[in-house]
């Protein structure tokens, strides 16, 4: 049992090996590709324009990519972000509702109220109510010592 574990998890492992390293050598190579037209291009502007404008269109060339790299990155988060918002909040509406329609729940609540009694249980729920609140309104509260400013 345990053999068979540990070949599916060798064979994974060695599978996982082999595509990294390719991925590794077909990055090297687009860098080596990439340096090699980025050299090019240099030599091509300085030898009609000259060497301060050869440096300068490689920057430029640079920055520019750098830019559209941020900028897609910037909205690559803010799309995460909007995603992780909506997610939160259809777990929370979903959870309310899967434990307010549970029949399991709602059976237990019956025949607890049916054990004690509804005039029982209405100083306990209304006890529970109000520590529930206080924990709350503790928890939406800022800690006294973290408003301090640190020296």
């Amino acid at each position: 049992m345990f053999q068979r574990i540990i070949d599916g998890i060798s064979a994974s492992t060695g599978t996982t090996v082999r595509l990294t390293s390719l991925a590794a050598g077909a990055a090297l190579a687009l860098f080596i590709t990439t340096c090699f037209l980025c050299a090019a291009a240099f030599i091509s502007v300085l030898n009609k324009y000259g060497p301060v404008q050869a440096c300068l269109a490689g920057a430029g060339v640079f920055f520019l990519l750098t830019l559209a790299a941020v900028v897609s990155y910037w909205a690559y988060k803010r799309e995460l972000r909007k995603q992780a918002q909506i997610a939160a909040e259809r777990a929370a509406k979903s959870s309310a509702q899967t434990m307010l329609a549970d029949p399991m729940l709602l059976a237990t609540g019956l025949q607890i109220v049916r054990a004690i009694g509804v005039k029982r249980l209405l100083p306990i729920l209304a006890i529970g109510g109000v520590a529930l609140g206080i924990m709350a309104s503790r928890a939406g509260a800022p800690d006294e010592a973290s408003a301090e400013p640190a020296e």
